[in-house]
């Protein structure tokens, strides 16, 4: 006799069984390590509560551990209670008890708002501090310098932080001047004044030390400048802080040396940036600009820099050509000529200008400006030059051709004057 072959609809019923049979034991395993993991979370925070301080230690290097890669346990941690304890941890006499619970801290913060809150909430800048003033170590220095670094990047802190004298225990660090601070606790010190500078709030707190100095005068730092360059860019709009920035001898000099750097287009976008937002509010600040060579490292920049360092060099040039037009008809007004007012020249490209002048301007007029344009025009295009011999490391004796002189001489007005 033939066996009868077991019906389809049974052997998919059957599977189905055995699926749902494994899905409700890895739900069971699952489960069962959420229920494990809790009870491990809730020994290390009653560790963390108990009298005896080598319990506290092993709980605090447990915290480290457990929040180093897991952000559920990092939440946990937070709502079964340990913070408090690790804060209250920095009040020890042993170092081995501050680094412990610094870097436990750390990792309770990592990509979790909620534990930066609540972490200097609950008073963790003011104990530090006193942390770093009384017990002078480069590890714990390190270590504090970490979790200033990952508490500013919450804005809320921003302010909080910045008011309590951290920036000025941050610059120290920055400037390394005992020499005892590893590179990467000096990065993280940028870094978190980065970040405390990204507040309005801060911006006095920062001008009570010296750091717009120190940045300044450390410009040349390729390998900082960047961010040298941002913190300046988030304080600029504030009046105080650009006339401490036009106070710093060379300031204008320096910066506009930055335009040049065709190697590092993030560092000339910024630099443009602080000189147009300068430019644009202070006349004298402008004229310092002027009188620094700015006209040539502008014009260069709007040959060969980014887009935006384009856009913004094109800015600060509109902004001299305004005050350009405005000399020269009060030039010829207080002359005795028609009171007719002139227009500024307006930039039509990257490349060249358009001067627009005013039908009813009599010979002189169109004379006085031809001059005045022509003069800067030579003026640029030699600069321009020194430049290039710099550049090219050629004797200090060198001197333009005379072709080059008869080039600057017979510029037409359209060329542009900045």
């Amino acid at each position: 006799m033939m066996k009868k072959k077991p019906a389809a609809g049974s052997d998919r019923l059957s599977d189905l069984m055995r699926l749902s049979e494994s899905s409700e034991n890895e739900d069971d395993v699952l489960l069962r390590r959420k229920v494990q993991m809790l009870e491990e979370l809730k020994r290390v925070v009653k560790r963390l509560q108990s009298s005896h301080v080598d319990a506290v230690l092993e709980g605090a290097k447990e915290v480290r551990r457990l929040t180093k890669e897991d952000s559920q346990a990092r939440s946990t941690l937070a709502l079964l209670g340990a913070i408090p304890p690790l804060i209250a941890l920095l009040d020890s006499d042993d170092s081995f008890s501050h680094i412990a619970a610094l870097y436990a801290l750390l990792n309770l913060a990592i990509g979790n708002d909620a534990n930066k809150a609540a972490i200097v909430k609950a008073g963790v800048v003011h104990k530090m501090l006193i942390l770093v003033n009384e017990f002078p170590n480069p590890d714990v220095a390190e270590a504090v310098v970490a979790n200033f670094l990952g508490l500013s990047a919450l804005d809320s802190n921003k302010p909080i932080i910045g008011s309590s004298g951290a920036i000025e225990f941050l610059l120290t660090i920055l400037k390394n001047v005992e020499g005892t601070n590893s590179c990467q606790a000096r990065q993280d010190s940028l870094k978190a004044l980065y970040n405390l500078s990204i507040s309005p709030l801060n911006v006095f707190p920062i001008l009570e030390t010296d750091l717009i100095p120190y940045i300044m005068n450390k410009l040349g730092d390729m390998g900082v400048s960047e961010r040298f360059l941002s913190i300046l860019c988030n304080v600029v709009s504030v009046a105080e802080a650009r006339k401490a920035i036009s106070s710093v001898p060379d300031a204008f000099p320096m910066l506009i040396d930055v335009l040049s750097w065709t190697d590092a287009p993030g560092c000339q976008e910024k630099a443009s940036y602080i000189l147009m937002v300068m430019g644009h509010k202070s006349y004298g600040d402008r004229q310092s600009m002027i009188e620094a060579g700015v006209a040539s490292a502008l014009l260069e920049l709007t040959l060969l820099g980014s887009t935006l360092a384009q856009k913004r060099a094109s800015r600060i040039l509109e902004c001299l050509r305004v005050d350009k037009g405005k000399q020269v008809s009060e030039n010829y007004v207080g002359g005795g000529g028609m009171s007719t007012m002139i227009s500024a020249p307006q930039a039509s490209t990257a490349y060249s200008s358009s001067v627009q002048l005013n039908d009813r301007m009599d010979d002189d007029m169109m004379s006085e400006e031809k001059k005045a344009v022509k003069q800067l025009v030579q003026q640029s295009l030699q600069n321009n030059m020194k430049r290039i011999v710099k550049r090219a490391n050629l004797p200090h004796e060198f001197v333009p051709s005379d072709h080059l002189k008869t080039l600057t001489t017979s510029s037409t007005s359209k060329s542009v004057p900045f």
